[in-house]
């Protein structure tokens, strides 16, 4: 099951480096992103949002391709299989194209927007879908970066631990009683 977790930073292009970090830590097998949506704030207090799964061009990668093999399959009937193939692709390519941008894929996009008008003027929000992770190691190399947490589905257990991660300062506890 995937977890959600959402942070928000006091700069416009923090949660554009964490992500990176991100990326990088998903080539050595320690995380397994599903989605990332990044939010940005600008100076005149317009959202934007940076999606890191651009699904027009996966539909339309994928519909070209099979539309090119099915146009060539359809075409040898006919004794024009490049024809077909030709064809077939650039029918391919158009309905998947047209598919992807009607999918909503991960993170339901009312929660960001919702989540998004929250966030102060010059900042951002990383959303993160993350499948796998491995908390120890990800937690320590993102010790102290002093982002907010304004959303997970982490238990309780979990969100404490990356709230202290998180932290700039070591997380005080209560002083004893004398």
């Amino acid at each position: 099951m995937s977890e959600l977790v959402v942070l928000g930073f006091d700069t416009a292009d923090k949660a554009d480096a964490v992500l990176n970090r991100l990326v990088q830590l998903e080539k050595e097998y320690l995380v397994d992103l599903e989605d990332a949506v990044i939010a940005v704030r600008d100076p005149a207090g317009k959202v934007r949002l940076k999606q890191s799964v651009n699904l027009t061009a996966a539909g339309a990668a994928s519909g070209g391709l099979s539309g090119a093999l099915w146009g060539s399959l359809v075409g040898l009937l006919f004794l024009n299989p490049l024809a077909g193939m030709v064809l077939g692709g650039a029918f391919g390519a158009g309905s998947g194209a047209l598919a992807g941008s009607m999918t909503d894929y991960g993170i339901d996009d009312d929660l960001i927007k919702k989540l998004a008008d929250t966030i102060p003027v010059n900042s951002s929000a990383l959303f993160l879908l993350l499948r796998k992770v491995q908390p120890e190691k990800v937690l320590a190399e993102f010790k102290g970066e002093h982002a907010t947490i304004l959303r997970t589905s982490l238990s309780p257990e979990q969100e404490e631990q990356l709230r202290k991660a998180l932290a700039t300062e070591p997380v005080v506890g209560a002083a004893p009683a004398a």
